[in-house]
């Protein structure tokens, strides 16, 4: 049968909107269709979301595909895809969903177009369960840097939670010869840097938290920021660390503040994530490690190391032998370190 007829069936019982994204980028790179049953159906609102929609009507859109179910709600989709047109697009959630998403999952599709793009999308920039504006910047596009993936990102304006109201934009330069990368090396003495963020509120909360983390990783004044949101349209703050080495990868970890938790808190669940990153040997986050999947199977290989291997990742990787011609599996090195190895 023929790529292009291909159909293939996917249950969305197991995961969530990972999936799906996963499923509407394979579907742009590689022209199968697919049709996803039980989307979400284990979530508390079961069925595609805001963000979900706008992910399917912009993959759609560059896709020039044919789509069926998006609607609300919907807990089957059926996406046909046709021929991928590189340009200049902006796509608006309405919500505060997460704007980095949506550029997630049109991005493969462009960056081996023969001409660049230009995308645009509108909605939160800093979101719970999802990538931030400042994690796609500093370390998951520089991560594809090493794959051969070239972009250039802002961050127009701040949106959170629940107004919304933030923008970024992506450009992406063409015909980008994909290179096999592994990440599987971290420097024993890596840099750490803290940045509190915050949108109408007191400096004071952005100051307690990074003493928070100045007393537990012996951070001195220049490793710490206090940096404004002036343009966003609600309250937020938002505490960042940075984990940098040489020559090596850069990972960000962050946490939104909620009302009714301390800064205090905050700080301290932030800086157990850390410590439990800097406590493995592996390379890579959670957080990046089932995003590294995708650009490493369409590059046609490479591999990491990262603290354990969550049900994101797997499910994942599951879902791209769907699509592609690859292997992917994962071996145990030590108690808190796997290696992830992507093969053709």
């Amino acid at each position: 049968m023929d790529k292009k007829m291909e159909m293939i069936e996917i249950s969305g019982v197991e995961g969530g909107g990972q999936l799906l994204r996963t499923a509407l980028a394979l579907s742009l790179c590689t022209g199968t269709a697919f049709e996803m049953q039980h989307i979400r159906a284990k979530r508390k609102r079961p069925g595609l979301m805001r963000q979900h929609l706008t992910a399917v009507g912009a993959a759609a859109q560059i896709g020039r595909a044919y789509v069926e179910g998006a609607q609300l709600g919907a807990t089957t989709l059926r996406f046909v895809p046709g021929q991928v047109q590189p340009g200049r697009y902006r796509f608006s959630i309405g919500t505060a969903g997460s704007a980095s998403l949506v550029l997630q999952t049109v991005l493969p599709a462009l960056w081996s177009c023969a001409a660049p793009s230009e995308v645009t999308v509108e909605g939160g920039t800093h979101n719970p369960l999802a990538p931030s504006a400042d994690f796609l910047a500093e370390c998951y596009l520089p991560a594809l840097r090493r794959f051969g993936v070239d972009t250039a990102f802002a961050l127009q304006r701040h949106g959170f939670y629940p107004a919304g109201g933030g923008s970024v934009q992506l450009r992406v330069a063409p015909g980008a010869a994909l290179r096999e990368a592994v990440f599987d090396r971290r420097d024993p003495a890596p840099k750490l840097e803290a940045t509190a963020l915050l949108a109408s509120l007191p400096d004071l909360i952005g100051q307690r938290e990074l003493q928070v983390l100045a007393d537990q990783f012996k951070l001195g004044p220049g490793a710490l920021h206090l940096r404004r949101a002036p343009t966003a349209q609600s309250q937020a703050n938002v505490l960042m660390l940075r984990v940098s080495g040489e020559g090596q990868h850069t990972e960000l970890f962050d946490a939104l503040g909620e009302r009714g938790v301390g800064a205090e808190q905050v700080a301290a669940g932030l800086a157990r994530r850390v410590s439990e990153y800097l406590n493995s040997e592996a390379a890579v986050s959670e957080h990046l490690s089932d995003q590294l999947l995708l650009p490493m199977a369409l590059a046609g290989g490479g591999e990491f190391t990262t603290a354990f291997v969550s049900e994101h990742l797997s499910s994942n990787a599951r879902l791209i032998e769907k699509f592609l011609p690859v292997e992917i599996d994962w071996t145990q090195q030590s108690k808190r370190c796997w290696r992830v190895t992507v093969r053709s």
